[in-house]
């Protein structure tokens, strides 16, 4: 039985140390080991667990009381969000509805659909995917070739989107779309709709990965009706509004944290061993412990800036830029000091982790921005081209 009240009440005067150990004890307690299997974001889409989380306040944490919220920061969020993901919690169902679509709503939304999604997203019983990529449009969004042309009472949405994470579970997606014919300036004429993915219309087909997953979709909107009080934020605004999503997208403990049971795993795996680590693996994992703690502080002074009321669109690129290479260099490590033979069935929990995160981590500087397109953002400093996604997904 979860306590609101006992657990994650009165933010404001919370400290940090102190709200790590009340999520930390809450997840000991809610939490089983079993239930305790997920590689980062996108593992588990698990609802009873978003609820879960939801009534004992740890959603929404950033959203003002009225609409459910808890009146919090970006820094507080961070820290409940590192220790959902180095527990690996199946955070799945809420996960882009809590960290990038309700700051949208807030910054962007109409008062109507503050009160309409607000709730439900805090309560974690709403869940978003993002509708961003296209067959050919991942790395230039500004090809975006979905189109949405008005019709009584709202817009007709046609097109594809692809990578769209759990839109077979998923209730709604947040989509960019063109309103208008792409003009000498390639990033006007972009909106965004909020798009029922029960609607008439919609066709979801999951997306097998080597692994066996099915996490990703094929998205197909065939003369999708819309509401007009579906249109988020103004029309043809939808390239500014974007940016400012994936930088929320980009920056965060999920950019580092996805292969973190790979590293502890091993170092659990081989406590047994009265020999200890050779000497050269205590070197290469003191490496990335280093690394770990640099990217860390990187993130973490992102987070600081939003709370200061900034778009850190550059800052959030460098970051995940630096904390997905990281992953794959654990990910590479990890492998090479555990020394056998990685497959399916896996021989223990540990191997099958690091087997699962082999075949997933080649992605991970794909997604969400390609190493780069987020270089060339940030030799540029300029966070006008931010949603130059490179098969960013949601």
């Amino acid at each position: 039985m979860v306590t609101v009240s006992q657990d994650s009440r009165d933010l404001a005067n919370t400290s940090a140390d102190d709200l790590r150990v009340r999520i930390r004890a809450w997840l000991n307690r809610e939490l089983p080991l079993d239930r305790r299997t997920c590689l980062g974001m996108a593992g588990g889409h698990d609802a009873y667990f978003s609820r879960q989380l939801g009534e004992a306040g740890w959603l929404g944490i950033s959203v003002p009381p009225k609409y459910g919220g808890h009146g919090g920061t970006a820094v507080q969020r961070f820290i409940v969000t590192e220790e959902l993901l180095a527990a690996q919690a199946p955070v799945g169902a809420h996960w882009l509805a809590d960290r990038q679509v309700a700051p949208s709503i807030l910054a962007v939304g109409t008062e109507e659909q503050r009160r309409a999604f607000l709730p439900h997203i805090v309560r974690g019983e709403c869940y978003f995917s993002i509708g961003l990529s296209e067959p050919d449009a991942g790395s230039d969004l500004s090809a975006v070739r979905t189109k949405a042309r008005r019709t009584d009472g709202g817009w007709r949405v046609s097109g594809t989107k692809i990578w769209t994470t759990f839109a077979q579970h998923n209730h709604h997606l947040l989509t960019l779309c063109r309103t208008s014919p792409r003009g000498d300036n390639r990033h006007d004429g972009l909106s965004q709709f909020i798009i029922d993915l029960r609607s008439e219309g919609v066709h979801v087909r999951p997306i097998r990965t080597m692994d066996g997953a099915e996490e990703f979709c094929e998205v197909i909107l065939d003369e999708v009706f819309v509401p007009e009080n579906r249109l988020l934020g103004r029309e043809g605004d939808g390239w500014r509004q974007a940016g400012a999503e994936l930088a929320l997208e980009r920056y965060g403990p999920e950019r580092w944290l996805s292969v973190w049971a790979c590293l502890t795993g091993f170092l659990s795996h081989t406590a047994d061993d009265k020999s200890g680590p050779h000497p050269s693996a205590i070197a290469e994992l003191g490496r990335l412990a280093a690394k770990y703690r640099v990217v860390r502080h990187i993130s973490l002074n992102v987070a600081r800036s939003i709370d200061r009321g900034h778009t850190p669109t550059v800052e959030s690129a460098i970051a995940k830029d630096l904390a997905t290479a990281l992953e794959q260099e654990t990910v590479e490590v990890v492998r090479r000091l555990c020394g056998s033979e990685l497959g399916f069935p896996a021989a223990n929990a540990f191997e099958s982790v690091l087997a699962r995160a082999v075949l997933t981590s080649p992605t991970f500087t794909i997604r969400g921005g390609t190493t780069e397109v987020l270089r060339g953002l940030v030799a540029r400093g300029d966070g006008g081209v931010a949603a130059s996604a490179g098969k960013s997904t949601g």
